[in-house]
């Protein structure tokens, strides 16, 4: 019997500074929900000045993350300031393009170190995933920047009017928005004019304004609590973390190209599982990122006005919506309520502004803003084929079910054991990262998804709508909005 070779020193220090910023990690998200707390309670806007503000939200995520990072915080910092001196000397017509090419520039770089700092493949809690979320709010930043200075209003969309940003902020103002306690560590990326509101108090009282509350019998504006949405969120992170701790760990993603598995599971069970070792993979992105939104909620950010039902909802923030995922009956559908935030950023800084192909240019920047890791660019890039594939057939065929409930219902099956399986394999690589294990991977399920993919395209009659009409109907809806 052999006896086991010792792991390389490098990979062995690696594991454990892994397991030492994930405890980090969660003791700084936890220590955030209760300053947050305490930053609603006594720091609300009726008890400090926005100055006083700015400057403790800024100060407590400055302590986070060197508390959480160590030195290697000194990444955000110099970010941070590198893209400060280009928003106040750049022009503004291209001050979107060097805040862009910067940011995105340096999270590259950074990308390619923690190669050589981490062991290729373990993937942890490091500097690089703050450092994602403030190029998404460096970026976003610039681009409602240069929309609010550059542009006309009637260039815009009706988002584009609503979110863009009239004069360059102060430096706590840029500061506390890239660097606050609450979103330092997990995000999400918000809007920079949501986040001033939030700070000066305007937050809740501008949603709340959209509703008539004379005709719901008040007499003046109510005070919603986030209270019962953080507990709601926190019941959900305890359920996560449970799940993370008893599945993921039993169902890992290498299994289904282990060799043995391989030869002796029909084609139909390799399937299944992995459908399982997904749903397995998913819990810890339900904890980290519902404790974010947690945590910006209690502080008071978040709150998105009231729904149908006189209902106050707390989901400004939120980066997923877990029902709408495990029932998604399309691609189209399931990625809009996964990673929420990273979506809507990638839509108002990239597929809203390419000249061309913007369904393709909005997934390469998707993976580049991941890393450099070939399983990213294996995701996107058949991403990009399933969702054309997709939006083929939903065109083309769905109509044909819509005539009868059986036939909706029966569409509706299909189409979620499809999706669901979709994602599956799109996503595997993902989690594998490596080329090797990757192309195994498809090989053992014979390439399926891409075959039928290309055929759909193929086949199917391909009906897009394009980029400069999608922009014409949206300065419709602004001008019809404006008019009323």
């Amino acid at each position: 019997r052999k006896t086991p070779s010792p792991s390389p020193p490098r990979i062995t220090t690696a594991f454990c500074f892994v397991c030492l910023l994930q405890i980090n990690f969660v003791a700084c998200q936890l220590f955030a929900l209760l300053a947050a707390f305490w930053f609603r309670i006594y720091l609300s806007p009726s008890h400090a000045s926005s100055a006083v503000r700015h400057a403790f939200a800024t100060l407590f995520g400055i302590y986070f993350a060197v508390f959480c990072f160590g030195w290697y915080s000194i990444h955000l910092f110099v970010l941070v300031m590198m893209n400060y001196g280009i928003m106040n000397m750049a022009s503004i017509p291209n001050i979107h393009r060097y805040s862009f090419v910067v940011a995105m520039g340096y999270l590259t770089l950074c990308h390619i170190s923690r190669i050589y700092i981490f062991h290729y493949g373990i993937l942890t809690t490091d500097f690089s995933g703050p450092l994602m979320i403030i190029t998404q709010k460096i970026t976003t930043l610039a681009c409602q920047l240069h929309d609010g200075i550059g542009r006309q209003a009637e260039e815009l969309t009706a988002e584009q009017n609503r979110l863009a940003v009239k004069s360059r902020p102060s430096l706590l103002e840029y500061l506390s928005y890239l660097l606050n306690f609450m979103s330092i560590i997990a995000g999400p990326c918000s809007n920079y004019k949501d986040y001033i509101a939030f700070i000066e108090g305007r937050h809740v009282h501008m949603k709340l304004l959209e509703v008539n509350w004379k005709q719901k019998g008040y007499d003046r504006l109510p005070d919603p609590s986030p209270t019962g949405a953080v507990m709601y969120k926190l019941c959900i992170t305890l359920v996560s973390l449970i799940l993370f701790l008893t599945l993921t760990k039993n169902f890992p993603m290498a299994y289904i190209i282990d060799n043995e598995f391989l030869d002796k599971t029909p084609f139909l069970t390799r399937l299944g599982y992995l459908y399982v070792v997904t749903q397995a993979a998913k819990p810890k992105y339900y904890f980290a990122w519902t404790l974010a939104d947690a945590v910006n909620n209690a502080a008071g950010y978040g709150f998105s006005g009231v729904d149908e039902r006189g209902t106050f909802r707390w989901d400004l923030l939120s980066n997923l919506n877990i029902w709408n995922i495990e029932t998604a009956t399309s691609f189209k559908m399931y990625i809009e309520n996964w990673n929420i935030q990273t979506a809507a950023w990638l839509k108002r800084v990239c597929y809203d502004r390419a000249p061309w192909y913007p369904t393709a240019l909005t997934f390469i920047l998707s993976a580049l803003w991941h890393g450099i890791y070939p399983g990213y660019y294996f995701t996107f890039l058949t991403g990009i084929l399933i969702t054309l594939a997709a939006r083929a057939i939903r065109n083309n065929c769905r109509h044909y079910f819509l005539s009868s409930v059986p036939l909706k219902i029966t569409y509706d099956i299909v189409t979620w054991v499809v999706t669901q399986l979709a994602v599956c394999y799109t996503v595997a690589p993902f989690v594998m990262l490596a080329v090797e294990p990757t192309i195994k991977f498809y090989k053992s399920v014979y390439f399926h998804m891409h075959i039928l993919s290309i055929l759909v395209l193929l086949l199917l009659p391909i009906r897009p709508q394009t980029h400069s009409l999608r922009r014409a109907q949206n300065q419709a809806m602004m001008n019809s909005v404006q008019s009323k």
